[in-house]
């Protein structure tokens, strides 16, 4: 029966709620995932500018992650932390580089799907990565637009405060999408900067620190990171302005803190992660130690033959069964194959009546 012709003869005898669902079913796509772009804003279910600005003008402290995946943004929601930061970092935590700049903005959409699938609750801000929104504000603007309507992100991070940084901002902003700026240690420029050097040690970049986060904050940007400034300069530029600003190793005085997954959590072990973790960032936990022991441990087990045993091999199949499998294998000339499946049948019969049945 055609589909036109289903519908027509149903629609004569079904009620219509049950119509719409019989229609809702036909799609093979959940009906839950068929948007791609930011999910609703309810209020009280997600984390808003709204809810953002509540906290600032309250003095209540913002708390942020960087977070790249699903499993970790299902951390972070259930955590109930406020702002989730799918950041360029990914190229050095998740993609083994030694900066930023690799990472293109197909990889950066790939980890903002994948966050905005696990994190329900959380603001979710995306970042634009080096070389998509330097050239021009149109450039930025597309480039913003995809990380909304492709990543499923709620806002854009952009790095810097040079004047045409401050444009492309502005733009962003003014093509209705909510924007935070970065100033201070901006991984993107270390080609300028010289490497990872922290900024504001100096009157002349202290000053540059306040004077660029007031420009961002004229720009129309709803916060400002602050990342590797002395304490003192960042409670400055808190003080100046009228928005939150999240630091990232720049001490106690920020209207928020935002600290990478892995690294609050201590999951890198091996040296190359270890250079890469920043001094400033407390490990609440030591998440890579217990990692390390469960997969040597795996791996022993492996080795030894005790996994996996009779409680982790669930499927059964009954002795009727096993004997006409292994009459047909005999028919078909797999003579080693029946020996094999009638000794393994064997073996599991024994081992479950010296341990006791495995749980179903």
């Amino acid at each position: 029966m055609g589909l036109l012709t289903y519908l027509t003869k149903s629609s004569s005898t079904l009620k219509p709620t049950t119509l719409l669902r019989h229609l809702r079913f036909m799609s093979n796509v959940p009906e839950n995932t068929v948007y791609g772009g930011p999910k609703p804003q309810n209020p009280h279910q997600r984390v808003t500018l709204t809810h953002l600005k509540q906290k600032h003008k309250k003095g209540d402290p913002i708390t942020v992650v960087t977070a790249y995946d699903y499993p970790s943004a299902v951390h972070l929601d259930t955590a109930g932390i406020d702002v989730c930061l799918v950041g360029d970092s990914a190229s050095m935590v998740v993609h083994g580089h030694d900066t930023t700049l690799p990472i293109s903005l197909d990889e950066m959409l790939v980890h903002c799907r994948a966050v905005a699938r696990g994190a329900k609750r959380p603001l979710l801000v995306g970042d634009l990565p080096f070389g998509t929104y330097e050239s021009s504000s149109n450039q930025a603007v597309d480039t913003a637009v995809r990380i909304l309507k492709e990543g499923g992100m709620d806002a854009i991070k952009l790095e810097g405060g040079s004047p045409s940084r401050i444009t492309a901002a502005k733009a962003i902003v003014e093509a209705g999408i909510a924007v935070m700026g970065h100033v201070g240690l901006t991984p993107q420029a270390i080609s300028v900067l010289g490497g990872f050097r922290p900024q504001g040690k100096n009157i002349a970049s202290a000053v540059k620190v306040v004077e660029t986060a007031l420009a961002l904050q004229e720009a129309g940007c709803f916060s400002v990171v602050l990342e590797c400034v002395p304490a003192p300069v960042a409670a400055a530029a808190t003080s100046a302005l009228k928005i939150p600003t999240i630091g990232i190793g720049a001490g106690p005085f920020c209207s928020g803190q935002v600290l990478v997954y892995h690294d609050l959590l201590g999951m890198m072990q091996h040296p190359h992660h270890a250079k890469v973790t920043p001094k400033f960032c407390k490990q609440y936990a030591h998440v890579g130690d217990v990692i390390n022991k469960a997969l040597v441990e795996y791996k022993e087990e492996v080795a030894n033959g005790s996994f996996p045993g009779p409680a982790h091999s669930p499927y059964k199949i009954s002795e009727t069964e096993i004997n006409g499998f292994v009459s047909e294998l005999q028919k078909l000339g797999l003579d080693k194959a029946a020996a094999s499946t009638a000794a393994a049948a064997e073996k599991i019969k024994m081992s479950v009546s010296s341990n006791g049945p495995a749980n179903d």
